[in-house]
């Protein structure tokens, strides 16, 4: 089959046997029938022969005439664009203005064929698919009757709130019982204070003071919330001791230990925490 792509190929020799045959109901438009071309013929847009294109169309639209009239519109529509394109293609470029660039045009009808080259090719390949009542059969089974039953009961939403909310209610009712702390009276605190300061000279922090009376450790038992009550009391009357001039407290910073000792001296007495520093050096 000769090129008809070819310059040097005229129409006129071409054998009508060899010549492009295109069925009408195999072709969707004129986009196809240049898919095909380009399958079948390598098509070049920068190497289409102008006269053998027409050719080609003109005895395409005379068969198809009597077939599909609109169809040959469509092709003869897309055999004057190429035409145009083709001239575009081969003139020299003429100045700047508004019309797009030829070569867009050729690289966008090119996308286009590459796009419908991939659609066909899904299309068949799910055409090569399995069908249903062609391939596939389904069973006779009849299938089970649904039965809807109708709801005995007909809530609201405000019926859904106060439902919740007695759900909820109900979880909170009961009794708390609040385990009783032993506390020490203030009035038991002071003569634990006074009987710990005795005649304490030196400052001793308050924490060694009360750790050295047995009736603390004995009333604690053992237990932090006890002992923490009791240390509460014994501060508290030991604050009140140092208002009646009985006492004094000190401490040198922030978190330091709290030092205390007896008032009835004047002078200060060496410092209990002084001498635990020299004795370990």
């Amino acid at each position: 089959m000769p090129d008809l792509f070819d310059t040097s190929a005229a129409p006129a020799e071409t054998d009508a046997d060899e010549a492009f045959v295109v069925d009408v109901d195999g072709f969707e438009g004129p986009i196809d029938l240049l898919l095909a071309m380009a399958r079948t013929q390598k098509v070049d847009l920068e190497h289409i022969s102008i006269v053998a294109l027409v050719d080609q169309y003109a005895q395409f639209i005379e068969e198809a005439r009597t077939q599909r009239l609109e169809l040959a519109a469509d092709y003869l529509v897309m055999a004057a664009w190429l035409a145009y394109l083709k001239s575009r293609l081969l003139l020299p470029a003429p100045p700047a203005d508004d019309e797009p660039d030829p070569q867009d045009m050729a690289d966008a009808l090119a996308l286009r064929l590459q796009k419908l080259a991939a659609v066909r090719t899904a299309s068949n390949a799910l055409w090569r698919q399995p069908m249903k009542n062609v391939h596939l059969f389904p069973t006779a089974r009849v299938k089970p009757i649904g039965v809807q039953a109708d709801a005995p009961w007909t809530a609201e939403l405000f019926d859904l709130i106060d439902a919740y909310a007695s759900i909820q209610t109900r979880k909170l009712d009961g009794t708390i019982t609040m385990a009783r702390r032993e506390v020490w009276s203030l009035a038991d605190a002071r003569l634990l204070v006074e009987e710990a300061l005795g005649e304490l000279a030196q400052w001793t922090p308050f924490d060694v003071v009360l750790a050295a009376q047995s009736a603390l450790r004995e009333a604690a038992g053992g237990q932090d919330s006890k002992r923490e009550g009791i240390k509460a009391s014994a501060f508290a009357a030991s604050l009140e001791l140092v208002r009646e001039g009985q006492a004094e407290l000190r401490q040198d910073g922030a978190f330091a230990p709290l030092m205390v000792r007896s008032a009835s001296h004047s002078k200060e007495g060496p410092d209990l925490r002084d001498t635990r520093e020299g004795e370990g050096a």
